[in-house]
Formats: C-alpha cells, structure tokens, sequence
C-alpha cells in the first residue's frame, strides 16, 4: 500500500516541514475527489477539516440576498482550502464548490489540532503558514473590493 507521505511533502503548503512533523500528519490525511460542482463544504456546517489541493479548481462563494451566490474567489492547485477549522465554533463561513473536477488532501482538522498539542513546534509551524496564507487572502479581498467599488478616497 502507497502511504501518503510522498503526495503530501510535494504539496505547496506543506513544503520544507519537518520530516518528523510531516509523519505525524500523514495520519490526518485522506485523498479525495470532488466532481465539477460539488460542494468540498457549506456555510454554516461544522468545520472538521481543511483540503490542500493537489488538482482542480475551487470556488469560495458567499450567498447574498438577493444577487444570491457570488464567487469571491479562486483556489487551485497546491493552495489552501478553509481555515475554520481552527478557530470555535468550527463552523464554515463561507461554501466552496468545485469549479473543475478536482483531487485534494483532506486533513482531519479533529487529528491535526491533537497533533499540535502534542508537539507546538508543530502548532506552531502550521499556524505560521496558516497566518502567511490568511495574510494574502485578507490583502486580495481588500484588492478585489477596490476594484469592485473604486476607490474613493486616492493617497
């Protein structure tokens, strides 16, 4: 049986960790296919994990009365896929579709936490890479809403 180590150590979110830590991890992980249009999760469902995708696309998507789904942006290969599964109540605040078939890593947000419990170097790591992650994000957000509304006030 191939393990998961290999496909997990290529990965963009997971590249240059630990060997040791990556170990601990393959344990968390389970790889997955999502069909063109199907949910990986919806806003408002428990939060228990996260995907790293390998390939395809997905969307994360905001349902607004009355315009009702808008797509606020677009993952793919070797990005990162939810990050609710850290903070309480783990609960999804967002639904993200796949917008092409698509192959990801799910990692069981339940098993990585007892991970980094038990090793903080760890905890620490990954929460590193998840503020870097959060960090892009919160600047593309503030890109796309100058974009989509202009910008009133110019420096």
């Amino acid at each position: 049986m191939e393990t998961l180590e290999p496909l997990l150590c290529g990965h963009e979110f997971l590249r240059g960790l630990d060997p040791a830590n990556l170990r601990l991890l393959v344990g968390c992980a389970a790889d997955i296919r999502f069909s063109e249009g199907s949910f990986l999760f919806r806003e408002g469902e428990p939060a228990d994990r996260f995907f790293l995708i390998r390939r395809g696309r997905v969307g994360l998507e905001i349902w607004a009365p009355p315009r009702g789904s808008i797509m606020i942006q677009t993952l793919a290969d070797g990005d990162v896929v939810g990050f609710s599964w850290l903070f309480k109540p783990q609960t999804w605040h967002f639904d993200a579709r796949a917008l092409t078939p698509t192959q990801a890593f799910a990692m069981d947000g339940v098993c990585v936490r007892a991970k980094c419990e038990q090793d903080p170097r760890l905890g620490f790591d990954l929460m590193q890479r998840f503020a870097r992650i959060a960090a892009q994000r919160l600047h593309a957000t503030r890109l796309r809403l100058i974009d989509v509304h202009g910008c009133a006030d110019a420096r």
